[in-house]
């Protein structure tokens, strides 16, 4: 007779199976992902092309913005501006049958500097006063100097003291006083060496050309008799300035 003490039931176990003396489920085995290839020599080549290209540009960049920079604080050296801001003509007196002429013409002639970066030196000013192409009268003026940006006043003085005029001359000024202004149109020549001068830039010495034409000057009672005339029209009558470049210098 069998007994059931003698055979038990064997026990059921469910979950993970034993590993080690904790219990722990073993561990999954890690793998790396797999390197990237290394790029072929193709690839290689033109990144190293487009890397040399890029930094060409840079450097092309570079230089324009450093020279613009540079030409930026360059002085640009600009002519002056001439005008005539006020004229008078005193004792005025022509002979028609001896073809002389006196007078005392009185000019302010306004010198304005357009340049903010540099100063100006004038030598050798000589300025006359004409009827057409005729000189009535020459003088030499005191040398001068112009701060930058600056605006100088020039008291001219020219005497004509029995002075010789061709007979286009006589009969030009004589028609020109006989209308009912009495205007007669002179023209005013300046001529003068002059050169720019800055922190660190000189330039060479240049031909400075000024043209004042057709300054009229109003006697006024449209006769021949009067001796006095001003400045007519609008003031200051502005002039034209012409720089011719050389190479001497004033002595």
């Amino acid at each position: 007779m069998s007994s059931s003490a003698g055979n038990p039931k064997a026990a059921v176990v469910t979950g993970y199976p034993v590993s080690g003396s904790n219990g722990a489920p073993p561990r999954r085995p890690f793998y790396p992902p797999p390197a990237d290839a290394p790029p072929s020599r193709y690839e290689t080549f033109f990144e190293r092309r487009r890397r040399r290209r890029l930094m060409a540009l840079g450097v092309v960049i570079c230089l324009v913005l450093f020279a613009g920079i540079i030409f930026s604080l360059i002085p640009d050296p600009r002519t002056p501006e001439f005008a005539v801001s006020s004229a008078c003509v005193t004792g005025f007196n022509l002979s028609a049958q001896q073809q002389q002429l006196s007078a005392s013409f009185d000019l302010n002639l306004t010198v304005h500097s357009l340049n903010r970066d540099m100063r100006i030196y004038y030598e050798h000013v000589t300025a006359s006063v004409l009827y057409a192409f005729d000189i009535l009268s020459e003088n030499t003026l005191a040398p001068f100097y112009q701060g930058k940006g600056e605006t100088t006043v020039l008291r001219v003085r020219l005497v004509a003291l029995g002075e010789y005029v061709n007979s286009n001359v006589v009969r030009g000024i004589e028609s020109d006083r006989g209308r009912g202004d009495g205007a007669v149109g002179f023209n005013v020549r300046v001529l003068s060496l002059y050169r720019f001068r800055s922190w660190f830039l000189s330039t060479s010495w240049s031909t400075l050309s000024v043209y004042c034409d057709d300054v009229l000057i109003g006697f006024g009672n449209g006769t021949n008799a009067a001796t006095t005339g001003y400045l007519l029209g609008s003031a200051p009558k502005k002039c034209l300035a012409i720089s011719d470049s050389r190479r001497d210098t004033p002595n």
